[in-house]
């Protein structure tokens, strides 16, 4: 009898030993779940964007969902109304994206980018380029070594030359190709991009 419960907690204390080896090797990071891009670029990426109708906003909020951005608006302490952008009436954006030292104040509070690494920047097309309000973004931030990652929203304006003219002003950071949507882009069409996206 005694033999017999010696025998069973000599079998006790081995199952517990392994046990305890067996939990001493598992990783705080160690997870059945794979870990997608979007989880890793959760806390070191934002979505930048000006937005003075809801397209590009829609655009940046499916980017949001998708990567697990955090995100900022871009705000003109003047608002643009409806007449500011009738184009070639002389309106307001007409006036600015003619002047090349235009550079609208930015009317969102300042945001510390210091933790972010990629940075999605996020514009409609006025008059083939980015509104001036974004070169006061993108000149008003340290964006050294950062990755920028452009798209834009327009009826039918390509991004043309926009991304790269934005980027003079902000050359020390790393600028990758841009990607124009239509009005009515999806979710799925935005996600579709971000997997294509190399960095």
């Amino acid at each position: 009898m005694i033999k017999r419960a010696f025998t069973l907690f000599s079998g006790f204390l081995v199952m517990l030993s392994l046990f305890g080896c067996s939990s001493n090797n598992i990783k705080p990071n160690d997870n059945p779940i794979n870990n997608s891009s979007s989880d890793n670029e959760s806390n070191n990426s934002i979505v930048v964007y000006f937005s003075r109708t809801n397209n590009t906003e829609n655009g940046a909020n499916y980017i949001v969902d998708v990567t697990n951005s955090s995100s900022y608006e871009i705000l003109a302490k003047i608002p643009y109304t409806d007449d500011d952008i009738k184009y070639y009436t002389d309106c307001r954006a007409d006036r600015e994206q003619n002047d090349p030292n235009a550079r609208p104040e930015i009317g969102s509070e300042a945001i510390d980018l210091t933790g972010y690494d990629i940075i999605y920047l996020g514009y409609p097309i006025w008059h083939g380029q980015a509104p001036k309000i974004m070169y006061t973004f993108v000149e008003s931030y340290d964006l050294n070594g950062k990755t920028i990652v452009p798209f834009c929203t327009s009826a039918s304006s390509p991004i043309g030359s926009s991304a790269t003219n934005l980027a003079k002003s902000a050359s020390d950071a790393n600028w990758l190709e841009g990607k124009r949507f239509s009005q009515s882009a999806t979710k799925i069409e935005v996600e579709s991009w971000l997997k294509s996206i190399t960095y």
